[in-house]
């Protein structure tokens, strides 16, 4: 049994394979893979069922683009000797826990969930009236509670998703957290922890349930996490016992708040492939040149000697994202100036986006000429991801009465 540190420092995240990657999907979520690779054990998977949710009347697209992406993230440097990689579809526990979560889970709470009418809105030349597309934010509860996943990295606009999770975490473990023998187990739970700290957890635990102190139920939640003698059955009962409840069989996931991405598209857009204003991580270095060398600029500057503004130029965007301060400087100078054309201006953004990509489209290429490299990272990835959700799905049919078979 894994112990507590890990299990609160457990990270899962996802993408759906819809095509190729461009750099708005590298500077937006897989750089911060990147970084969390090192710092937590992370779970990062293909969302294919998910993919479905609006490219079920052709979902040609998604085998090819499976691959494509897992060899996008490897060349762009997530490391599958520290994070588990995996395609959801190959762990069947998802859609199991996602059924029976769906029978506690009220109609209203996936009817509320801002996403469902803002893509309505955005797709619609997509029928969307599916259940599987009012069910999308339950599948992704479903994504993150069967690994007990402490930590979800999202951006703003996600933040409603995980808490619809935690929602649906707590209401679970209303209903079938009651063990017959909950207190007992409590009890003995604590004599693990030593005399000081048994101590130190009931003296909070009578603050909170007596007094309502918010800052006693804060100091017990990290004297729990703190513990490193306890398995994580025993310190899931604590959680419950702390709180008045049952035993915490899904435990409530914690949103990880990431940083906007800077990203823009060619047009000054947030890029995107709805927009049709990407950069693919694959495209060729002359492709690059090319649709960075036409990408609009200041419309003010009709002539090359008229002065411009880099408040309204994309360009001066792309700048903000790749170029030092020197660099930025001569640009603001040499714009409002009219002592440097808009070519000139670019060249250095050319530079450096070419520079990023070319070694991540070397190592792309070495995985394409090795796809059972490939293939076999992810089969090792399915194999561990498979193991963990067994794990949890096996406490979840025996709490809700399902071992019968």
């Amino acid at each position: 049994m894994e112990n507590v540190a890990s299990q609160h420092a457990r990270v899962l995240s996802g993408m759906r394979p819809t095509g190729r990657l461009h750099l708005g999907h590298y500077h937006g979520v897989i750089k911060n893979w990147v970084e969390l690779q090192h710092e937590y054990q992370c779970f990062f998977f293909v969302a294919d069922w998910h993919a479905l949710t609006t490219h079920y009347e052709d979902p040609s697209i998604i085998p090819e683009s499976v691959w494509d992406m897992v060899i996008d993230w490897l060349a762009a440097g997530v490391n599958p000797g520290e994070a588990t990689l995996f395609i959801q579809s190959r762990v069947p526990e998802h859609a199991e826990l996602h059924l029976l979560l769906s029978m506690i889970t009220p109609l209203g709470w996936l009817e509320r969930a801002p996403s469902y009418k803002d893509q309505q809105e955005k797709l619609k030349e997509k029928d969307l009236a599916t259940y599987g597309f009012l069910g999308y934010p339950l599948l992704q509860a479903a994504d993150i509670l069967i690994y007990r996943a402490g930590l979800v990295p999202v951006g703003e606009d996600q933040v409603p998703h995980v808490e619809l999770t935690r929602e649906i975490a707590r209401r679970f473990n209303h209903l079938f957290g009651r063990e017959a023998d909950f207190e007992e187990k409590a009890g003995a739970a604590m004599k693990k922890m030593g005399k000081k700290n048994a101590r130190l957890y009931a003296s909070y635990r009578k603050s909170w349930q007596e007094q309502g102190d918010d800052e006693a139920l804060a100091a017990a939640r990290a004297l729990l996490e703190s513990q490193q003698n306890i398995n994580l059955n025993d310190r899931d009962r604590l959680f419950g016992y702390l709180e008045g409840g049952g035993k915490v069989i899904l435990p409530e996931p914690q949103a990880l708040l990431t940083k906007a991405s800077k990203m823009p598209g060619l047009d000054g857009q947030k890029m995107s492939k709805s927009y049709g204003n990407t950069i693919p991580l694959n495209a060729k270095p002359e492709q690059v040149e090319q649709q960075l060398r036409t990408m609009p600029t200041d419309p003010a500057r009709v002539r090359r000697t008229d002065p411009g503004d880099p408040a309204k130029c994309p360009v001066w965007e792309f700048h903000q994202v790749y170029s030092e301060d020197s660099v930025k400087n001569w640009v603001q100078e040499g714009c409002r100036s009219a002592g440097i054309g808009c070519i000139e201006c670019k060249q250095p953004v050319i530079d450096a986006v070419l520079a990023e990509l070319k070694p991540m489209q070397e190592r792309a290429a070495e995985y394409e000429s090795d796809p059972d490299l490939v293939r076999n990272i992810i089969n090792e990835g399915c194999e561990k991801a498979r193991d963990e959700a067994r794990d949890t799905m096996e406490e979840v049919r025996h709490v809700m009465s399902l071992e019968y078979r």
